[in-house]
């Protein structure tokens, strides 16, 4: 009898436990990104002349709002398939490190070109990170990759040299 009495005493804190800690997950914040909107392939010369950002560079604008923990990020010339269907990110956060994996839905044409996407993340906390962007069509050119620390700054933007198609096709 004194066994079971046990058991059901273990079950009963087990249970306690675990509901406890899955309240606790409700109440903080939730990690999570999306592409929130991009533009249309950019593949003409004109494109690029009424643009602030040459197509020979890849940058990363930010802005960070504090009250809201969202990070809002422009991926300016970010290459795709000129037909990918439709674009999306996975973003996920390892210690300190935020990863922003990009993807298209299928390449549908025999081209590539350049994109701006925009992407929000919410549950995010006003600390240091880094950034590392993994982009489909980047090859063996520089990486994305960068220190934000949103404690000081609330805004940055960052940017790499590409030459390689469809990168620098017209200059």
């Amino acid at each position: 009898m004194k066994l079971k009495i046990v058991i059901a005493f273990i079950v009963v804190a087990v249970i306690i436990f675990f509901d406890g800690c899955e309240n606790e997950g409700q109440t903080g914040l939730v990690f999570s990104g999306k592409v929130i909107s991009h533009t249309d392939c950019k593949n003409t010369k004109s494109t690029f002349m009424d643009s602030d950002t040459p197509d020979t560079l890849s940058c990363v604008n930010y802005s960070f709002d504090a009250p809201d923990n969202k990070l809002i990020i422009k991926h300016i010339n970010t290459g795709f398939n000129c037909c990918p269907g439709s674009l999306f990110c996975e973003v996920t956060l390892r210690n300190d490190i935020i990863i922003i994996e990009e993807f298209e839905e299928m390449p549908q044409c025999n081209c590539n070109c350049l994109f701006d996407l925009d992407i929000e993340i919410t549950g995010v906390k006003a600390k240091k990170y880094r950034v590392q962007f993994i982009e489909p069509y980047a090859g063996n050119q520089k990486v994305i990759e960068f220190e934000m620390d949103l404690t000081g700054d609330d805004s940055g933007s960052v940017c790499v040299t590409r030459k390689n198609y469809p990168w620098g096709i017209y200059n």
